[in-house]
């Protein structure tokens, strides 16, 4: 059976739509709980590679000093060539352990906003619809790593998603979110929740409808699907 093994920084942000969608594709899944103990598998144990969000920064290794052997795991993961995706702070994984620089976007991004995509000169690469409004909740950014291509923008970020081959994916967004897990990320992280041009209300968030989920889980499965036949 293929294995899905997934990093996870804080309890409460999981997998959320991805683990039925990893159900029906035939993976057996597997989790470095990090948070609570810094152990990693091999990489040739697994066949697809999900890295989740947190708080925490990719800089923030004197707090939490597994950060620096995830990020040589990830390297050497993706090195191997299988299906990779970043999730937020996965993103800014990725691009840290390829060797790209993290930083303080100029606005956090809290709440339901639209991404466009940007055009790639290469055919095959992943393509998101002309505007599609999704979850946020991240505070920094990154400068693209080596042979990264970026496929996705908002206005404010510039750096929203890229693509690194066709086995690599980071986004600074949740296409994962549940209204559950939307809940939790609020539940735990409210402090953050401060009257800003691009960080909505708790009620703002916690009103989006069920077919704004359906719309960006169903986008997910595609990212999804797409990495695991690229």
């Amino acid at each position: 059976m293929k294995r899905a093994h997934y990093l996870q920084h804080v309890p409460f942000e999981a997998l959320g739509s991805i683990e039925p969608w990893l159900l029906e594709a035939g993976y057996e899944t597997s989790c470095s709980r990090l948070y609570a103990s810094p152990k990693l598998p091999k990489p040739d144990q697994i066949d697809f590679l999900i890295i989740m969000g947190g708080p925490m920064s990719v800089d923030d290794e004197r707090d939490f000093p597994w950060l620096k052997e995830e990020k040589r795991f990830i390297r050497e993961f993706i090195a191997s060539g299988k299906p990779t995706l970043g999730i937020c702070l996965g993103a800014q994984l990725i691009a840290n352990a390829l060797g790209a620089r993290v930083y303080p976007n100029p606005e956090k991004e809290i709440g339901w906003f639209p991404i466009q995509p940007v055009s790639s000169p290469d055919s095959n690469h992943y393509r998101f619809p002309a505007s599609t409004e999704v979850f946020h909740w991240h505070g920094e950014t990154f400068d693209l790593p080596a042979g990264a291509q970026r496929i996705a923008q908002s206005v404010a970020c510039r750096h929203q998603g890229f693509q690194i081959g066709s086995s690599v994916i980071g986004l600074q967004f949740h296409l994962e979110t549940t209204p559950a897990s939307a809940q939790a990320i609020i539940t735990n992280c409210r402090d953050e929740l401060q009257p800003a041009a691009y960080i909505q209300t708790e009620a703002e968030i916690l009103s989006a409808s069920p077919a704004q989920y359906l719309a960006i889980n169903g986008l997910m499965e595609e990212v999804l699907e797409y990495l695991q036949t690229g």
